[in-house]
C-alpha cells in the first residue's frame, strides 16, 4: 500500500527484515532504579546567639562521678499567642572520662534529630528501653532504671514535660480514689498488725507508733518494683500484689 509524504524528506534509512526481528527480541531498557526524595520536614534554621536551657543532675550508682545533662531549646515565634520552645541542642558534662566517646556521640546524635524537627519524641522511648547487661539501679524516689542512657532519656522526658512537649495523662478521679482507699486499707492493716505484736509480752515497755514507716518515697519499706511504673511501690495486699503508685494489680 502506497504512503503519501506531504512533508520534505531530510533522511532516510533502509531497515531489514533481521533488524525488525532484533528489534522485537531485545529486552526493554532497563529503568533507572528510583533515587531517594529527601522530604525536608521544614526550612533551616540558624542557632541564635543565645537560648534557654535547663540542667540536670544524674547520680547514677554505676559511675563515680555525677552526669550534669543540659539541654537547650530555641524558642519559636517569640513574643506571639503561638510562641514555642523546642530542643535544639544537649550536652552532657562529667568529670568521669571512662565513657566520653559514646557520651558525645550521643549528644551529637540526639542534637542532630533535635535540629531536624517534627516529632522527637520518640527518642524518648527509644533511649529508656536500653538496658544494661550488667543489671540496673534504683534512683531516688524508687523507681527503677535500666541504664544510664534510661535515666538521660528519662531526663529529656522531664525536660520535654516541662516545655510543654509530652502531656502526662490525667489520672480519673475514681482511680485516685482507688489508690487511696488500697493504701488506706494496707496502712490500717500494717498498724492493726504493729500493735498485735507490741501489745501483750512486756508489759512495762513503752507503746510505740502503730503507724507503719514509710520509705523516702513514701511506700512502705517491703515494696517491690511495679512493673507498670517502674516504681517500688507493689505490695501484696489480700493475697494480690497491688501498686500504691499507679493502681496497677495483677488480680486485675
Amino acid at each position: 500500500m502506497a504512503t503519501k509524504i506531504d512533508k520534505k524528506i531530510t533522511g532516510y534509512n533502509v531497515v531489514k527484515p533481521e533488524d525488525k526481528v532484533a528489534a522485537v527480541a531485545a529486552p526493554a531498557t532497563a529503568k533507572e532504579p528510583p533515587m531517594a526524595e529527601v522530604i525536608q520536614m521544614h526550612e533551616s534554621v540558624e542557632r541564635p546567639d543565645t537560648l534557654v536551657g535547663s540542667t540536670f543532675k544524674i547520680k547514677s550508682p554505676l559511675f563515680e562521678h555525677a552526669l550534669y545533662v543540659t539541654i537547650n531549646d530555641i524558642v519559636l515565634n517569640a513574643g506571639t499567642p503561638h510562641e514555642q520552645r523546642r530542643p535544639f541542642e544537649i550536652f552532657i558534662n562529667s568529670k568521669n572520662m571512662d565513657h566520653f566517646q559514646w557520651i558525645v556521640a550521643l549528644t551529637r546524635i540526639m542534637s542532630a534529630v533535635f535540629r531536624k524537627g517534627g516529632d522527637v519524641t520518640f527518642l524518648v522511648e527509644e533511649m529508656k528501653a536500653v538496658f544494661d547487661p550488667r543489671g540496673g539501679y534504683f534512683k531516688s524516689g524508687g523507681v527503677y532504671m535500666p541504664s544510664i542512657v534510661a535515666e538521660i532519656g528519662s531526663v529529656v522526658e522531664q525536660h520535654m514535660k516541662n516545655i510543654g512537649m509530652i502531656h502526662d495523662p490525667e489520672m480519673d478521679e475514681s482511680t485516685r480514689q482507688l489508690i487511696a482507699d488500697k493504701r488506706a486499707a494496707y496502712e490500717a492493716a500494717t498498724a492493726k498488725k504493729n500493735s498485735e505484736v507490741t501489745a501483750a509480752p512486756v508489759a512495762a515497755a513503752p507503746a510505740s507508733d502503730s503507724k507503719p514507716k514509710l520509705n523516702a518515697a513514701g511506700f512502705p519499706p517491703g515494696a517491690t518494683l511495679c512493673a507498670k511504673c517502674n516504681t517500688q511501690a507493689l505490695v501484696l495486699m489480700d493475697g494480690c500484689q497491688t501498686c500504691l503508685n499507679c493502681g496497677y494489680s495483677k488480680c486485675g
